[in-house]
């Protein structure tokens, strides 16, 4: 158990007190019960994380601060087919009846979002992307 030597378990404690994710809170709780001992066998059985990966996690503990510890790391993948610029205007054009933007409808449905998406962006996505965009929006408010 060399691992986290240099980690703080108080550290690690007020960390798991403002961490917003279960994710986060995750690798926090993994992180001080192997502090206390508990072997990566029995973290694994736990946990159900792959031995690897708890490996992973407890490497990153000692190779970052704890705060980029418990975040994901960017992962490559398709830019988003909104523009930042877009993704605001829609957001904008979302805060007004859809009746101010020529629809005979007056609230927003995930079909009509997708329909306005489409018409004013030109870029189609489906109906659960438009869910997952719609509840980005709402989080952020």
């Amino acid at each position: 158990m060399d691992k986290l030597a240099d980690v703080s378990a108080d550290a690690l404690r007020t960390a798991l007190t403002d961490v917003e994710s279960a994710k986060a809170a995750k690798r926090l709780m993994v992180a001080l019960d192997y502090k206390d001992d508990v072997s990566v066998a029995d973290l694994t059985d736990r946990y159900g994380i792959p031995r690897s990966t708890l490996y992973y996690w407890l490497d990153r503990f000692e190779e970052q601060s704890i705060a980029d510890a418990i975040e994901d790391e960017p992962r490559p993948g398709r830019p988003p087919r909104l523009t930042d610029d877009a993704r605001e205007t829609l957001q904008a054009d979302l805060g007004a009846d859809p009746t101010a933007h020529g629809y005979d409808d007056e609230t927003w449905t995930p079909e009509l979002v997708q329909a306005h998406i489409e018409r004013e962006y030109g870029v189609s996505y489906s109906t659960g992307h438009v869910r997952r965009l719609l509840r980005e929006f709402d989080a952020g408010r």
